[in-house]
Protein backbone atom coordinates (compact mmCIF):
# COMPACT_ATOMS: atom_id res chain seq x y z
CA UNK A 1 0.00 0.00 0.00
CA UNK A 2 0.88 3.48 -0.91
CA UNK A 3 0.64 7.10 1.18
CA UNK A 4 -2.06 7.67 -1.01
CA UNK A 5 -4.50 5.35 -1.05
CA UNK A 6 -4.45 5.63 2.81
CA UNK A 7 -7.54 6.00 4.07
CA UNK A 8 -8.98 8.03 7.77
CA UNK A 9 -9.32 4.94 9.90
CA UNK A 10 -11.86 4.15 12.57
CA UNK A 11 -9.14 3.82 14.92
CA UNK A 12 -5.28 5.12 15.36
CA UNK A 13 -3.24 2.55 17.90
CA UNK A 14 0.01 4.71 18.85
CA UNK A 15 2.86 3.69 20.70
CA UNK A 16 3.85 5.07 24.05
CA UNK A 17 7.80 5.72 23.83
CA UNK A 18 8.90 7.65 20.82
CA UNK A 19 5.59 8.28 19.65
CA UNK A 20 3.71 10.22 21.84
CA UNK A 21 6.09 10.73 24.97
CA UNK A 22 9.68 11.99 24.69
CA UNK A 23 11.02 9.55 26.65
CA UNK A 24 14.64 11.03 27.45
CA UNK A 25 12.56 14.05 29.35
CA UNK A 26 12.28 11.75 32.44
CA UNK A 27 14.71 8.58 31.63
CA UNK A 28 17.80 11.09 31.82
CA UNK A 29 16.53 11.79 35.85
CA UNK A 30 15.86 8.36 36.36
CA UNK A 31 18.27 6.39 34.64
CA UNK A 32 21.17 7.89 37.28
CA UNK A 33 18.86 7.43 40.44
CA UNK A 34 18.12 3.68 39.37
CA UNK A 35 21.76 2.68 39.14
CA UNK A 36 23.29 5.00 41.91
CA UNK A 37 20.24 2.50 43.72
CA UNK A 38 21.68 -0.56 42.51
CA UNK A 39 25.10 0.02 43.62
CA UNK A 40 23.70 1.04 47.22
CA UNK A 41 21.42 -1.88 47.70
CA UNK A 42 24.73 -3.66 46.53
CA UNK A 43 22.99 -5.10 43.64
CA UNK A 44 24.70 -3.88 40.81
CA UNK A 45 28.21 -2.41 41.27
CA UNK A 46 29.23 -1.75 37.63
CA UNK A 47 29.83 2.05 36.53
CA UNK A 48 26.67 2.98 35.10
CA UNK A 49 25.55 1.86 31.51
CA UNK A 50 25.63 5.00 29.27
CA UNK A 51 21.62 6.66 29.26
CA UNK A 52 21.81 5.63 25.08
CA UNK A 53 21.71 2.21 25.44
CA UNK A 54 18.69 2.73 27.61
CA UNK A 55 17.08 4.64 24.87
CA UNK A 56 17.81 2.52 22.28
CA UNK A 57 16.25 -0.95 23.87
CA UNK A 58 13.07 1.81 23.94
CA UNK A 59 9.86 -0.34 22.90
CA UNK A 60 10.98 -3.82 24.13
CA UNK A 61 9.68 -5.85 27.01
CA UNK A 62 11.48 -4.76 29.87
CA UNK A 63 12.82 -8.18 30.65
CA UNK A 64 14.72 -7.55 27.18
CA UNK A 65 15.98 -3.71 27.88
CA UNK A 66 17.57 -5.11 31.00
CA UNK A 67 19.71 -7.74 29.47
CA UNK A 68 20.81 -5.46 26.71
CA UNK A 69 21.39 -2.67 29.51
CA UNK A 70 23.31 -4.74 31.75
CA UNK A 71 23.72 -7.92 30.80
CA UNK A 72 26.57 -9.44 33.43
CA UNK A 73 23.60 -8.26 35.99
CA UNK A 74 21.79 -10.75 37.65
CA UNK A 75 18.16 -11.35 37.90
CA UNK A 76 17.63 -10.11 41.00
CA UNK A 77 19.03 -6.80 40.04
CA UNK A 78 16.92 -7.02 36.65
CA UNK A 79 13.79 -7.44 39.29
CA UNK A 80 14.98 -4.67 41.20
CA UNK A 81 15.89 -2.58 38.44
CA UNK A 82 11.97 -2.92 36.94
CA UNK A 83 10.62 -1.73 40.69
CA UNK A 84 12.60 1.42 40.74
CA UNK A 85 12.79 2.55 37.19
CA UNK A 86 8.30 2.05 37.66
CA UNK A 87 9.14 3.83 40.97
CA UNK A 88 11.01 6.94 39.95
CA UNK A 89 9.08 7.45 36.65
CA UNK A 90 5.94 8.02 38.74
CA UNK A 91 7.72 10.30 41.28
CA UNK A 92 9.02 12.24 38.82
CA UNK A 93 5.63 12.70 36.54
CA UNK A 94 3.82 13.72 39.19
CA UNK A 95 6.85 16.50 39.98
CA UNK A 96 5.96 17.90 36.80
CA UNK A 97 9.01 15.98 34.71
CA UNK A 98 8.21 14.66 31.27
CA UNK A 99 7.42 15.92 27.55
CA UNK A 100 5.52 14.87 24.71
CA UNK A 101 6.63 15.50 21.44
CA UNK A 102 5.75 18.76 19.82
CA UNK A 103 2.19 18.94 18.34
CA UNK A 104 0.62 15.76 20.33
CA UNK A 105 -1.45 16.84 22.59
CA UNK A 106 -3.18 19.23 19.67
CA UNK A 107 -3.05 16.46 17.23
CA UNK A 108 -4.57 14.13 19.28
CA UNK A 109 -7.45 16.80 20.02
CA UNK A 110 -8.14 16.97 16.26
CA UNK A 111 -8.42 13.31 15.86
CA UNK A 112 -10.95 12.88 18.89
CA UNK A 113 -12.74 15.70 17.50
CA UNK A 114 -13.01 14.35 14.06
CA UNK A 115 -14.40 10.60 15.86
CA UNK A 116 -11.13 8.76 15.44
CA UNK A 117 -11.15 6.30 18.28
CA UNK A 118 -7.52 6.37 20.10
CA UNK A 119 -5.44 4.01 21.66
CA UNK A 120 -2.27 3.08 23.06
CA UNK A 121 -0.28 -0.15 22.66
CA UNK A 122 2.72 -0.39 24.29
CA UNK A 123 5.20 -2.84 25.79
CA UNK A 124 6.08 -0.85 29.17
CA UNK A 125 4.01 -1.58 32.44
CA UNK A 126 0.34 -0.67 32.84
CA UNK A 127 1.05 2.26 36.01
CA UNK A 128 3.76 3.81 33.28
CA UNK A 129 1.54 3.71 30.40
CA UNK A 130 -1.63 4.97 32.46
CA UNK A 131 0.66 7.56 34.31
CA UNK A 132 2.40 9.18 31.59
CA UNK A 133 -1.30 9.94 29.62
CA UNK A 134 -2.62 10.98 33.28
CA UNK A 135 -0.18 13.70 34.69
CA UNK A 136 0.12 14.75 30.96
CA UNK A 137 -3.38 15.54 30.37
CA UNK A 138 -4.27 13.38 27.30
CA UNK A 139 -6.03 10.50 28.73
CA UNK A 140 -9.26 11.40 28.22
CA UNK A 141 -8.71 11.16 24.56
CA UNK A 142 -8.08 7.21 24.27
CA UNK A 143 -10.29 4.53 24.19
CA UNK A 144 -7.79 2.16 25.75
CA UNK A 145 -4.57 2.09 26.86
CA UNK A 146 -3.35 -1.36 25.77
CA UNK A 147 0.20 -2.48 28.23
CA UNK A 148 2.07 -5.25 27.85
CA UNK A 149 2.20 -4.95 31.52
CA UNK A 150 -1.28 -5.06 32.24
CA UNK A 151 -2.05 -7.91 29.58
CA UNK A 152 0.93 -10.34 30.06
CA UNK A 153 1.63 -10.69 26.18
CA UNK A 154 4.63 -11.46 24.97
CA UNK A 155 4.91 -9.44 21.55
CA UNK A 156 3.06 -6.11 20.84
CA UNK A 157 1.38 -8.06 17.80
CA UNK A 158 -0.39 -10.10 20.30
CA UNK A 159 -1.13 -7.12 22.34
CA UNK A 160 -2.67 -5.05 19.18
CA UNK A 161 -4.38 -7.96 18.19
CA UNK A 162 -6.31 -8.30 21.71
CA UNK A 163 -6.96 -4.66 21.00
CA UNK A 164 -8.43 -5.00 18.04
CA UNK A 165 -10.53 -7.89 19.01
CA UNK A 166 -11.46 -6.22 22.11
CA UNK A 167 -13.00 -3.15 20.22
CA UNK A 168 -13.85 -5.46 17.10
CA UNK A 169 -12.62 -2.37 15.42
CA UNK A 170 -13.17 -2.44 11.38
CA UNK A 171 -10.01 -0.26 10.33
CA UNK A 172 -6.99 1.23 12.09
CA UNK A 173 -3.53 2.17 11.65
CA UNK A 174 -0.81 1.52 14.09
CA UNK A 175 1.55 4.77 14.55
CA UNK A 176 4.89 4.24 16.12
CA UNK A 177 9.03 4.38 15.84
CA UNK A 178 10.46 1.02 16.42
CA UNK A 179 10.37 -2.42 14.38
CA UNK A 180 7.84 -4.08 16.93
CA UNK A 181 5.77 -1.44 15.98
CA UNK A 182 5.95 -2.22 11.86
CA UNK A 183 5.19 -6.01 12.95
CA UNK A 184 2.77 -5.28 15.23
CA UNK A 185 0.69 -2.93 12.30
CA UNK A 186 1.99 -5.63 9.60
CA UNK A 187 0.86 -9.02 11.11
CA UNK A 188 -2.59 -7.73 12.34
CA UNK A 189 -3.75 -6.39 8.40
CA UNK A 190 -2.71 -2.38 9.36
CA UNK A 191 -1.41 0.43 7.72
CA UNK A 192 1.61 1.75 9.45
CA UNK A 193 2.63 4.86 10.33
CA UNK A 194 6.51 5.47 10.67
CA UNK A 195 7.50 7.81 13.41
CA UNK A 196 10.78 9.30 12.14
CA UNK A 197 11.32 12.15 15.00
CA UNK A 198 12.74 10.69 17.83
CA UNK A 199 15.71 9.01 16.87
CA UNK A 200 16.24 6.11 19.68
CA UNK A 201 15.83 3.31 16.68
CA UNK A 202 18.31 2.82 13.56
CA UNK A 203 16.65 3.79 10.46
CA UNK A 204 15.76 0.40 8.93
CA UNK A 205 13.85 -0.33 12.07
CA UNK A 206 10.78 1.64 9.80
CA UNK A 207 10.71 -0.39 6.58
CA UNK A 208 7.49 -1.87 5.61
CA UNK A 209 6.01 1.21 7.12
CA UNK A 210 3.35 2.18 4.88
CA UNK A 211 3.92 6.03 5.48
CA UNK A 212 6.89 8.05 7.40
CA UNK A 213 5.76 11.43 9.24
CA UNK A 214 8.78 13.72 10.83
CA UNK A 215 6.46 15.25 12.95
CA UNK A 216 3.84 14.28 14.79
CA UNK A 217 0.88 16.69 13.34
CA UNK A 218 1.48 15.24 9.80
CA UNK A 219 -0.87 12.49 10.84
CA UNK A 220 -3.79 14.87 9.98
CA UNK A 221 -2.81 15.03 6.35
CA UNK A 222 -2.23 11.81 5.69
CA UNK A 223 -5.17 9.67 4.44
CA UNK A 224 -8.45 10.74 2.81
CA UNK A 225 -12.01 10.73 4.75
Amino acid sequence: MVQSELKQPEAMIFDMDGTLFQTESLLERVHERLFAQLRAEGLYMQPTPPLERLLGCLGMLLEDIWKQVMPDGSPEAHHRADELMLRYELEDLQAGYGELYPQVKETLETLHARGVKLFVASNGLEDYVKGVAQHLHIDHLFTGLYSAGEFGTATKVELVAKLLSDHQLQSAWMVGDRSSDVEAGAENGLPVIGCQYAGFGRGEELQGSTALIASFDELLALGSA
